[in-house]
């Protein structure tokens, strides 16, 4: 397969020496895990009307944004925590940890007995859903030719849209029979692949060059039939007048230097707005459409054609970014999103909502996981993870602030539309935001 020479791989190399079916391993293992994690993250958002309606918790539109919320907190956290010490002690190891944590701590959200524990549980299963991002991002971009990144990537996160539509069908299956405790219950069921996951997924030949384990790197490049493997070309490049490592200074000064700094702020800054809209949307999206009249099955449909659309969207602005380039693609997408939010808030007939839903959907799902193999891919290897991670963790900040803003508007009895109309304007700050990230050196 024909390639030009990775970002990361020196000129000695013409063609990417990675086979197809390592790469597909790879993608199918984050696949994996990223899917797992998007039932988790979405779930809340499927079984929130049921929330709403039980009496014994009897809970206020902004305790339900709260709880939102818990989940997010710990991303924010995993995310920053988890990205670091994949960069340090091996991607490999913190995916497993990441999945462990929060597969297992929704069994504990789904038998909580009150709404604290509920919250600390989701809280704690937030650093491992956090962590998972960063991680499985670093590994996909590394073992994917670079004309095909951006794809691969939109291939491997669409597990994630794929998870929330999992979520949504299992509540429109079970949610009236078996109750939300069961609907929560079953994001626990993952933690059976794991074993299996840990069997396939190869450690980062990267991470193990930059640890200095080139033995270990040329064996593993070797089972896995990277040829002509040329370990120079997969050691960490130093930036000018630097060691390359993977000291957590060394990193972390690359993120800030002169080369990635403007970078830096415009990435935080678009997938701050990014997630802001995915979290917000996933969490309100069934609840703001109920109030706009829809009974609970119409609504939770919303959330299946939101996510079940950014799935499919996913790959096809990672093609179309691989071809034409990625700011102009993410920019239009984000523009477009915000206007099918904006629409929402005007009576139309349910398709036509629908296509409004699903451009919504594209527009903010998919543009901010495009974006996100658009960090992993911009930064040097020795601080891919970080940087990934990092970026990330300032987007939970956003991704935080989403389901506050429902919960805010319901308080304050606003309007429904309200929602839709500051969505909407935080999708165009996003897509000013990208507009502004420079040139990759």
């Amino acid at each position: 397969m024909a390639a030009a020479p990775s970002s990361t791989l020196s000129s000695t190399q013409t063609a990417w020496p990675v086979p197809q079916r390592t790469t597909r391993l790879v993608l199918f293992c984050c696949w994996l895990a990223i899917l797992a994690e998007g039932y988790d993250v979405g779930v809340l958002g499927a079984v929130l009307p049921a929330l709403a309606d039980y009496g014994p918790w009897n809970l206020t539109p902004l305790q339900l944004g709260g709880l939102g919320s818990y989940a997010l907190v710990g991303m924010l956290i995993g995310a920053m925590c988890i990205g670091t010490l994949s960069d340090l002690f091996g991607r490999r190891r913190m995916l497993a940890v990441s999945m462990a944590i929060f597969t297992l701590t929704q069994l504990g959200a789904a038998l909580a007995p009150t709404p604290e524990l509920f919250g600390l549980f989701r809280l704690i299963g937030g650093l491992g859903m956090g962590g998972i991002i960063p991680v499985a991002a670093a590994l996909t971009i590394e073992y994917s030719a670079p004309n095909k990144r951006s794809f691969n990537y939109g291939l491997m996160y669409s597990g994630y849209s794929l998870g929330i539509v999992a979520a949504a069908l299992c509540a429109l299956a079970f949610l009236p029979t078996l109750g939300w405790r069961w609907v929560v219950g079953f994001g626990a069921a993952p933690i059976l692949i794991l074993p299996l996951i840990m069997a396939m997924v190869p450690e980062s030949i990267e991470y193990l060059m930059a640890k200095g384990r080139r033995e270990k790197a040329e064996a593993l490049a070797g089972r896995l039939g990277i040829t002509p493997f040329v370990p120079e070309d997969w050691a960490p490049k130093a930036a000018p007048g630097k060691e390359a490592g993977a000291s957590w200074k060394s990193v972390l000064s690359s993120m800030f230097s002169r080369q990635y700094g403007v970078a830096t702020v415009c990435f935080w800054i678009s997938l701050f707005c990014g997630l802001l809209l995915v979290y917000g949307l996933n969490t309100w999206l069934p609840a703001i459409m109920k109030k706009a009249g829809y009974d609970l099955g119409s609504s939770l449909t919303f959330l299946l054609v939101f996510s079940l659309a950014s799935a499919i969207g996913g790959l096809v602005i990672g093609r179309i970014a691989d071809r034409y380039g990625k700011k102009a693609v993410l920019v239009t997408f984000y523009a477009l999103g915000a206007a099918g939010i904006l629409m929402l808030m005007f009576p139309g007939s349910l398709l036509v909502n629908y296509v409004f839903v699903a451009l919504a959907g594209i527009g903010s799902i998919s543009t901010s996981l495009v974006l996100t193999g658009w960090v992993a891919d911009y930064y040097p290897a020795h601080a891919r993870g970080t940087a990934t991670g990092w970026a990330l963790s300032f987007a939970r900040i956003g991704a935080i602030t989403g389901p506050m803003i429902g919960g805010v508007i319901g308080a304050a009895q606003l309007p429904f539309q309200w929602n839709f109309i500051i969505f909407a304007a935080i999708g165009l700050l996003a897509a000013a935001a990208v507009a502004f990230i420079p040139k990759k050196a």
